[in-house]
């Protein structure tokens, strides 16, 4: 069992292509993942792993996964205003393509949502989200794996000083 000082991983699950990846590289290090979702979701047998079934309400996934995580744990996520709250609350925030969201970035990255959702709204075509490729996949991979890399050390550097 995981110690209460252990990162926990928050996948926002429903439409995150990366699940058996973060169950992979979170087994590795020994790290709980709550793979949260608004409906029943399939997720391996491992003490580890936790599924949460939100509800169906419009953001349930997001509320639940913003009201528990915080400083020092990871969420992966493609949603926007989730990686804001979440960043907030201190958070290390990856999207499933490995971009980091931060305190420096979400700020711009919301505006541009929202001008796109904007232009959206008023019938402007503005195409959908790129096609997800490998490439996204090992950005991914190697993020997740850097980010627990350093929460890791700089727990263990806490705990020395």
């Amino acid at each position: 069992m995981p110690s209460p000082n252990t990162p926990r991983i928050y996948i926002d699950a429903d439409a995150c292509p990366v699940k058996d990846e973060i169950y992979r590289v979170a087994l590795r290090h020994g790290l709980p993942v709550s793979v949260v979702a608004g409906q029943f979701i399939r997720v391996p047998q491992d003490p580890l792993i936790e599924r949460i079934a939100a509800g169906s309400g419009m953001d349930a996934a997001d509320d639940w996964i913003a009201e528990r995580a915080g400083k020092g744990d990871i969420v992966i996520t493609s949603d926007i205003p989730l990686a804001s709250r979440c960043v907030k609350a201190g958070c290390e925030v990856i999207a499933p393509d490995g971009k980091p969201f931060t305190e420096q970035s979400i700020g711009m990255t919301l505006a541009v949502r929202n001008l796109m959702t904007d232009l959206r709204s008023s019938g402007e075509v503005t195409g959908g989200p790129k096609s997800y490729t490998s490439r996204d996949r090992s950005a991914f991979l190697s993020a997740l794996d850097q980010t627990i890399r350093r929460i890791q050390r700089q727990r263990a550097e806490q705990k020395q000083g």
